[in-house]
This record gives structure tokens, sequence and C-alpha cells, in this order.
């Protein structure tokens, strides 16, 4: 096939030997197959932010680091070097996620390198040695889906525990290997300490799974793993391989109408008192 421009350099410069073909092209990246050597592997291509459709960027990039003070500045500017600063922050987000994650024991690709707006990352195969489908394109069984719902909760845990949430999770980002499900595309990862958002974004990916899962065993559908989880995240107690029901016990107390219309009353007495 004809290479790709962006590909070019990794050619040039022996850090990829044959572009095989293009394996998905995704709102903010294409994904290749490339030959390394002996090995086949995928070289993510990101998109210039003028070519990209993910919308709502700034609630997902709240609260990451940057190693400059001057860098912050620039981005906080949106001056043309921070749109720029910006823009290699996010295609950088990545593969730095993937290396955290995958020391903290979550199942995500490997990582070779990142060069010219390209990542090099493995290629997940199933039990066949073909490319592994995405489990959006698969029917489970009863069995497998409660099986691989637990899994995939244990990794979200174990995620978290490593202070970051995907942000974007579903059966259409996660790949069914030979050995088991491989959580892929981190570009939006946040972090779970800095973000406002992360509650909201952590709750919309555990109702992922579980509306999906639960199509195949309904009774995943009434469990409450979000809110079990972010419980115990919140109290400080949370940790990789606990016990969890996918159960929460919400405390609800009675409004106390009367203490809430003298706290009004005194409020407004006190402020007519200021003329």
């Amino acid at each position: 096939m004809k290479v790709p421009k962006r590909l070019e350099p990794l050619l040039q410069d022996a850090l990829i030997d044959e572009v095989l073909g293009q394996l998905m092209s995704g709102k903010e990246s294409e994904v290749y197959l490339v030959r390394c050597g002996d090995e086949t592997r995928c070289a993510k291509v990101y998109k210039e932010i003028q070519h990209r459709s993910f919308h709502k960027q700034t609630q997902y990039t709240e609260g990451r680091k940057v190693r400059s003070s001057r860098r912050t500045r620039a981005m906080e500017k949106h001056s043309r070097f921070g749109r720029r600063e910006q823009e290699e922050v996010w295609q950088n987000t990545e593969g730095d996620a993937l290396r955290c994650l995958a020391a903290a024991g979550v199942r995500v690709p490997e990582t070779y390198g990142f060069s010219e707006g390209v990542l090099l990352m493995e290629l997940i195969v199933d039990g066949d040695g073909a490319v592994a489908p995405r489990l959006n394109d698969l029917r489970l069984t009863k069995t497998l889906a409660r099986e691989y719902h637990r899994l995939l909760i244990d990794q979200v845990v174990l995620m978290l525990c490593a202070g970051l949430i995907h942000g974007d999770l579903s059966e259409f980002n996660i790949l069914l290997a030979g050995d088991g499900p491989v959580i892929i595309d981190l570009p939006q990862v946040i972090d779970s300490a800095a973000n406002n958002n992360a509650k909201r974004f952590f709750t919309r990916d555990v109702n992922n799974l579980t509306s999906y899962f639960g199509q195949f065993a309904p009774e995943i559908l009434i469990t409450e793993f979000a809110e079990e989880i972010w419980h115990h995240y919140e109290n400080g107690d949370l940790q990789p391989g606990m016990p969890l029901t996918g159960q929460f016990a919400r405390i609800e107390q009675a409004v106390d109408e009367d203490l809430i219309m003298q706290v009004i009353d005194d409020a407004r007495e006190e402020a007519m008192a200021r003329f």
C-alpha cells in the first residue's frame, strides 16, 4: 500500500520496516498494521486537531499535569505556542497512560515508543492469532458475560487505584484477546484526583459496562458497582482485588424544614440589620 505521510519518518528511522495496511479509522486517530522485524504491531497515527471530531476536550484534559510552568501558562492563554504544546500533551497522554496502567496490572496493549505523532503498540490478537475483535462485534453467553463483566470491574478498580479513569469506556474500545478482554483507546484518560468531572466520567464508564453485559445476563443490570467503588475511593479504602458486591446502600436523612426556615429567617434578619 501507499505509505501514509505521517509514517514515512518512522520508516526512514527504521522504527518500522513495512506498512501492511490500515486497521481502523477513528474520531481522533488512524491505526495501521506495521511490520517491525519479525513482529506485526500497530501504529496509531493521531489526527491533527483540525481533523479531529472529539468534542468537549477540555472536560477530559482538566487537571492534567504539565512539567513546565511556562508551558502551562501558554496553554491557559491559548497562544499559538500554547495550542501547539496542548496538542503535544494530548498526543503523549495515551502512551503515558498505557505505561502507567500496565505497571499497575491493567490489561492494556504494550507500547514500544512514540515518535512524530505516532504511537507504536502491541497488536492484540485472538486465540487463533488473528486481529482481536471488539466486544461490540460479539454475542456472549450469560456465563461469559458475567465473567467478562467481573474482570472489567476489577480492571476499572485497578485503573482508579492508579489515579486514572478511562473516560470513554464501552464495548467499542475493549478487545477480546485469546486470554480475555483488553482495554484500548485512552487519549481522553481522566486524572481522578484533579478533574472535577471525574466521578461523572467514572460512573458513565461503569454503567456502559453494566448496560452492555446486561444484554446477555440481565441480573447485571441491577448492580451498582459505580456507586460502590466510588464510595470506597472517596473514603480512601479502595484496594485492587477487594471484594465488591455490586450493591450500594444510600443513607437518606429526613429534611428538617423548620430548621431550614429558621436559618433563612436568621440570615434575613442579619442582612436587614446591616442597613
